[in-house]
């Protein structure tokens, strides 16, 4: 490959109605440094501001509500106060020139009791227990049983969105990213190995997309839909231990085409299992972009090479890195220069304070 084209994931571009200078995205990563009100630190905003050289930056995935939390220590957007602490951080990635975008969140069924409000139970589209484990004040334990939804309960639901949207409008961002993947409430509605609902928003795929699609569109009413961004994960079952949809190539291709009528600023796809080698092969991604229309964000597995490939080819518009951005704060020049990477320890993926959050070296250290 010639150094021109080498160059091209290092030129600007335009998604959506968002002008970036690279397509470098910085991928969502929870990091469990926020108090257990939602209130992020200052810590977060040195953390942002550090990587603010990433075309765009998608934020950890933060909570729509209360009722949407499933890990302790995670970030809020439905409070005067998390707002606040929120501009802090928008205003230190403006300042660099970057620009970052909320990614808004409901866990659903992959949550405990303890992490509740009065201990309550979970909500799900259907009384199905999740798998493996989240991370509450005493530790790692299994997800607690969540109770179904009732069908006039959901369009409050949609309002949370709409809610966390405007105040993440009123936090400075450059737009939102609403979270649909990974097995969470969204993804957990569309997927018919959790979703045995009987309403109008459980059986066909076109009920099992419905309350997703209400939330996009809710979503993209507030903020236009050229500053809306959806993530999705049709081949992950790790979280939650959620297993697959019977027909994912039919399930995802209704709903992105669904949304791709909106305008919306981009499609981000996990493209395959979590921290696992990419696998854009083993899904048809092309046909869930060509049905979505608009610009389409690839992420899982990405080297240097590959995501040059992955841009001169045309299957993306950008490139999402997350756990290369956990000990590469310059991890765009590092890209660019073809410089060595840093491998941070899991040890400082979650919780803790500025050892493994704000402490990685860049090059010109």
């Amino acid at each position: 490959m010639s150094d021109t084209k080498a160059t091209d994931l290092f030129t600007p571009t335009s998604i959506g109605a968002i002008a970036v200078s690279n397509r470098i995205a910085m991928a969502p990563l929870t990091r469990s440094r926020a108090g257990m009100d939602g209130v992020h630190s200052p810590l977060a905003v040195d953390y942002y501001r550090q990587r603010a050289s990433a075309g765009l930056i998608i934020t950890e995935a933060t909570n729509i509500s209360r009722q949407g939390r499933g890990y302790a220590y995670t970030p809020g957007i439905y409070t005067e106060a998390h707002v606040e602490a929120w501009r802090a951080v928008t205003e230190a990635v403006h300042g660099e020139g970057g620009k970052i975008v909320l990614q808004l969140w409901h866990v659903g069924r992959v949550s405990h009791s303890s992490l509740q409000e009065n201990d309550a139970a979970p909500v799900a589209p259907s009384a199905i227990r999740g798998g493996g484990r989240v991370y509450t004040l005493a530790g790692d334990d299994v997800p607690s049983m969540p109770r179904a939804l009732e069908t006039d309960e959901i369009p409050g639901l949609v309002e949370d969105y709409r809610h966390a949207a405007r105040l993440a409008m009123e936090a400075g961002f450059d737009g939102v990213e609403v979270h649909a993947a990974n097995g969470y409430l969204l993804d957990q509605f569309l997927r018919d190995s959790t979703n045995v609902r009987t309403d109008i928003y459980g059986g066909s795929i076109e009920n099992r997309a419905r309350f997703p699609i209400e939330v996009v569109k809710a979503v993209a009413g507030l903020w236009g839909g050229d500053r809306v961004g959806v993530r999705l994960s049709p081949l992950s079952t790790a979280i939650g231990e959620t297993p697959l949809d019977s027909d994912p190539q039919a399930t995802y291709g209704h709903f992105v085409q669904q949304i791709g009528t909106l305008g919306l600023a981009y499609l981000h796809c996990v493209e395959g299992q979590l921290r696992q080698e990419n696998a854009s092969s083993a899904f048809d991604f092309k046909a869930l972009h060509k049905a979505f229309g608009g610009s389409y964000i690839a992420n899982n597995g990405y080297d240097r090479q590959m995501a040059m490939n992955a841009i001169t080819s045309g299957h993306a518009d950008m490139i999402s890195f997350g756990r290369a951005f956990i000990g590469n704060p310059d991890l765009v020049e590092r890209l660019g220069r073809n410089a060595p990477l840093f491998d941070a320890p899991p040890s400082a993926y979650y919780g803790g304070g500025a050892e493994g959050y704000t402490d990685f070296a860049s090059l010109a250290d």
